[in-house]
């Protein structure tokens, strides 16, 4: 399986070297979908176990994020590193956030605007499973600032070209305190899985569930 995770994550480096689409990288990954301050980061954070996302308020994500995720058991400590600069290797995962800022700034500026262009990071650990999960723009129904008028299409669009992957799962999180019949996770994911043969639903803020 291991052989078979570093095949699928070097195909995927190649791909997103030269500019394909999500149509053509229907590779085996986990997909994280949800509107805006839903718990993503969150989520994403516990299965890594380790504190790597940028935070802020409205759309702190603006490119999609692949995190290939390699076990290591030589591995002392976890480090990380991207594709774009595979020679620097990072322990202080704060700095991964910083860098993450960085990288985004520089491909979408310092607005809200977003991107399809990804960043590719891998975290190696001796504690984690070999696996690859995908953070996207969270899903935002209204524009602010300067941010374009078409931003929910744009996010929406963005979020059904990784999960329409057959190959792909769909963690859809929500928070406790909407009903999950209005989640917009799960409304896209039942688009494209209408049986839920492949999509997780998360459940975040539980303490703000009604009781």
């Amino acid at each position: 399986m291991d052989n078979f995770l570093k095949i699928v994550n070097d195909l995927q480096d190649v791909f997103t070297t030269v500019g394909a689409s999500p149509e053509i990288m229907k590779l085996p990954q986990i997909v994280v979908v949800g509107s805006q301050s839903t718990g993503k980061s969150s989520v994403l954070e516990s299965i890594v176990k380790q504190n790597f996302l940028p935070r802020g308020s409205g759309i702190v994500t603006r490119r999609p994020l692949i995190i290939q995720i390699i076990q290591d058991v030589t591995a002392e400590t976890p480090t990380a590193s991207f594709l774009h600069s595979p020679d620097v290797q990072y322990t202080d995962f704060d700095e991964v956030a910083k860098e993450i800022i960085r990288n985004t700034d520089k491909v979408c500026g310092t607005s809200k605007a977003i991107s399809h262009e990804p960043i590719t990071v891998k975290v190696v650990s001796r504690d984690l499973p070999s696996l690859t999960l995908v953070d996207l723009p969270g899903i935002t129904k209204n524009p602010v600032g300067d941010q374009p008028e078409d931003i929910e299409k744009q996010t929406t669009d963005l979020v059904l070209k990784y999960i329409e992957n057959p190959h792909s799962i769909i963690l859809a999180v929500s928070p406790g305190n909407i009903d999950i019949a209005n989640s917009e996770a799960i409304k896209l994911a039942k688009q494209v899985d209408p049986t839920g043969d492949r999509t997780l639903a998360v459940v975040t803020k539980v303490d703000l569930m009604e009781k």
